[in-house]
């Protein structure tokens, strides 16, 4: 169920001369169950603080992945694995380059949580979502 579709996306971001005054993306969370990031020397994902208070700028290590849980995993885990709010912030003085391999959930799938994690009577925490 959580490993239908796969989507590779490569994200060009041009230099801004103002980055202040511009998010190369607005902050938003992802339907998909992971996405795995191979980002550029440049950097510019930021994710949300747990608490819900300000940024956190996600650090470089070369040659490295990052993967993000999205909602998906969060509504089949009952919370137990966070998704996560991220944004991309524009570059002042360089383009940036990310590359993407989306993970989604099959379509015809609907996300619920797993048996075991209702357990011993426990509720969902979400309704099913198709």
């Amino acid at each position: 169920m959580l490993l239908g579709s796969r989507r590779v996306n490569l994200n060009y971001y041009p230099m801004c001369p103002n980055p202040e005054h511009t998010v190369g993306v607005g902050r938003h969370s992802d339907i998909s169950t992971f996405t795995i990031l191979l980002q550029d020397d440049i950097g510019g994902l930021h994710v949300r603080k747990d608490n819900g208070n300000g940024w956190i700028h996600v650090s470089l290590i070369s040659r490295s992945f990052i993967i993000n849980i999205w909602d998906a995993l969060q509504i089949i885990s009952k919370g137990r694995h966070k998704s996560i709010e991220y944004c991309v912030i524009a570059n002042g003085s360089q383009n940036m380059i990310l590359v993407l391999l989306f993970v989604n959930p099959k379509p015809e799938g609907i996300l619920c949580p797993f048996p075991e994690v209702l357990a011993n009577g426990k509720k969902p925490l979400y309704k099913p979502v198709l």
